[in-house]
């Protein structure tokens, strides 16, 4: 097993947005993609781990990036597994073009849960090793982001396109929604340059999620999501913190 994975990915019609760039929630699915096969290679894919009732989540997100690949374009990921922390298995992953050029590179948290009670297990007592390796360049581990108050907001309700395997709602549609929350205008004149999503809790099928957001002077954008819980009226899913340029 080699300590790096790469693959090469066609920009193709799915993956862009209506001015032909990659949507945000690709950088994401690929970053899944190539996650879950280097994992398979490590024989600690989706079906080895449910042989033992667990499954990979991610709980975090950190992107930056260089320049949006658009419809046409063909890229490399490599991607490989870091050190393994008290809490979290990190990963990274660098996407160039044909030319060798870095378009954006990300680096993500993973956690083990278990599948029949949905409780995360520590590293430490799960049985689970995995080599970590340091390229040097890595991107700093995303940090939590702090709840505040948000002027707008929206309602939206998970279903079934929305879900993965897991039977929750899959990281890549909470991009979509945060997407979804400016006009196709703002998005023509703008480019993000860097994003941290953070999931907190499971979203289930047919839940309602309250969606609160700011977009700031500074071209920052705020978004969290809620949902009511049999114990707390306005418990906080999901936090995503977006720059623009």
């Amino acid at each position: 097993m080699e300590p790096i994975y790469q693959e090469n990915f066609e920009i193709t019609s799915v993956y862009v947005d209506r001015n032909g760039r990659l949507k945000p929630s690709m950088i994401l699915y690929f970053a899944q993609e190539v996650a879950g096969k280097h994992s398979t290679e490590m024989t600690l894919g989706y079906e080895a781990l449910r042989q033992r009732r667990l499954f990979w989540a991610v709980t975090r997100h950190r992107v930056q990036i260089t320049r949006m690949p658009t419809l046409g374009e063909t890229i490399r990921i490599e991607t490989w597994p870091m050190p393994t922390t008290r809490v979290a298995f990190p990963r990274s992953m660098v996407a160039y073009d044909s030319r060798g050029r870095e378009c954006f590179r990300s680096i993500s948290l993973w956690v083990l849960m278990n599948l029949d009670t949905r409780n995360m297990i520590l590293p430490g007592k799960s049985g689970i090793s995995v080599v970590g390796t340091v390229r040097g360049d890595e991107l700093s581990s995303p940090t939590g982001l702090i709840a505040r108050p948000l002027g707008s907001r929206r309602e939206r309700t998970v279903c079934f396109t929305d879900l993965d395997r897991n039977g929750h709602m899959n990281n890549t549609r909470y991009m979509d929604w945060v997407d979804d929350l400016l006009p196709s205008l703002f998005h023509a004149q703008h480019t993000i340059k860097e994003f941290t999503i953070c999931y907190l809790s499971e979203a289930r099928e047919g839940q309602t999620l309250r969606l609160q957001w700011d977009l700031m002077e500074d071209g920052c954008l705020l978004v969290d999501g809620y949902r009511d819980t049999e114990e707390e009226k306005d418990h906080r899913v999901f936090s995503c913190k977006i720059l623009f340029e």
